[in-house]
C-alpha cells in the first residue's frame, strides 16, 4: 500500500484517496473548434512513463481535496505531494534520481 501524505490532512493510507489520472493537462482554448480526433486526443491519450509522474488524487475520506503527487510508476514510491496552486517540484529536490 501507498503512504500518501495530503498536503492539508498529513500522510493517510492510498485506501483513503481516489485516483484522477495525469495531472498538468491543460483544458483546449476552444474545445468548441476541436475537431473529434483532436478532442478524443484531448479525453483518452495519456503519457505512461516508466520512472516520475504527476498525477492527481483526492482525499476521498479526508478534507475531499484535489492535490497533484509526483509518484514513480516503477517502485510506486511518492516521491512528492503538493496542492493543484503549486508547481510540479524537482525531482532531484523530490528524493528521485534526476
Amino acid at each position: 500500500m501507498l503512504l500518501i501524505s495530503c498536503p492539508w490532512c498529513g500522510p493517510r493510507d492510498e485506501t483513503e484517496y481516489h485516483y484522477g489520472g495525469q495531472a498538468h493537462v491543460p483544458y483546449p482554448k476552444n474545445p468548441a473548434e476541436l475537431t473529434d480526433e483532436e478532442w478524443a486526443a484531448y479525453v483518452f491519450y495519456r503519457d505512461n512513463p516508466k520512472g516520475p509522474f504527476a498525477e492527481r488524487w483526492m482525499h476521498g475520506t479526508g478534507c475531499r481535496r484535489w492535490f497533484n503527487v509526483l509518484r514513480d510508476t516503477v517502485s510506486y514510491e511518492v516521491l512528492a505531494a503538493y496542492r493543484l496552486d503549486e508547481p510540479r517540484p524537482d525531482i532531484a529536490q523530490a528524493g528521485g534520481n534526476p
